[in-house]
């Protein structure tokens, strides 16, 4: 248990932070898994669509700073190549 009342409300906060951090997380990893799947059925609209997605989930997560900056691009990057392979 935290001594200071400043500690108590850094635990709070932080709890709540984790929380929103994991469900980003999750989120990409949710977007990721199905855009994997449309690559790997063959569907390039589809696939072009979640790629977007994937994409905004992304940034948003990079801006809050769940993610750092250069791993959202790196797996972004990643991604289109992927998707690049189907053409």
């Amino acid at each position: 248990m935290p001594n200071i009342k400043s500690a108590a409300k850094r635990l709070r906060s932080n709890t709540k932070k984790r929380l929103v951090n994991r469900m980003r997380k999750s989120r990409i990893h949710t977007s990721e898994i199905n855009l994997n799947q449309e690559v790997s059925s063959g569907n390039k609209e589809k696939a072009a669509e979640l790629l977007s997605k994937c994409f905004s989930e992304l940034d948003k997560a990079a801006k809050i700073g769940t993610i750092h900056h250069n791993k959202a691009d790196r797996k972004k990057q990643r991604l289109v190549a992927r998707v690049g392979k189907m053409a």
